[in-house]
């Protein structure tokens, strides 16, 4: 059987799941590799992502809808219209696994993706057995039965409390 790059998951209620993504991004790029990250679902402006576009060339950054408020939020009618950008989002990670661009490909909110029947779990399989040594990570609320049969590792993250920094 061929090596392949290890499957992760981050999943929960929790905050701190793209948080977590973006920290072995973060120590990939400290060990001289690169990262590419593709965000589903969220709004524009997360502190996070404006962060990340000052790491590149070494972590790479996506975000395909257009809107500046989360997928969650838009009326239905206004969904439809991201459902074509995600599914070109989707071709682009396709891409990126099957040349070999990055060490390490994180789907932030690809959970979402499939629990808003955009995706189905065999096209989310698909495209991670082209991962070759890819390392990937998900993140996202749900995590299915199904989708755990395939996965190399899972963190659960829950929020016990929260208090949001405000940095003064």
């Amino acid at each position: 059987m061929e090596e392949q790059g290890k499957l992760i998951v981050f999943s929960g209620e929790g905050r701190g799941k793209t948080a977590a993504a973006l920290g072995l991004a973060l120590q990939a790029a400290a060990d001289g590799k690169t990262a590419v990250v593709i965000q589903f679902l969220k709004g524009k402006g997360f502190a996070e992502s404006i962060f990340c576009k000052r790491m590149e060339p070494d972590i790479k950054i996506f975000r395909f809808e257009k809107s500046e408020v989360s997928f969650e939020e838009r009326p239905t009618h206004q969904q439809q219209d991201d459902v074509s950008n995600i599914r070109n989002s989707l071709g682009f990670a396709r891409k990126v696994l099957s040349t070999g661009e990055c060490d390490l490909l994180v789907l932030d909110e690809i959970l979402g993706v499939l629990d808003n029947g955009i995706i189905s779990i065999d096209e989310l399989r698909d495209l991670v057995e082209q991962r070759g040594l890819t390392q990937v990570i998900f993140t996202g609320r749900s995590l299915s039965g199904e989708l755990c049969a395939f996965v190399d590792e899972i963190s659960q993250i829950n929020t016990v409390r929260f208090k949001k920094y405000t940095g003064e």
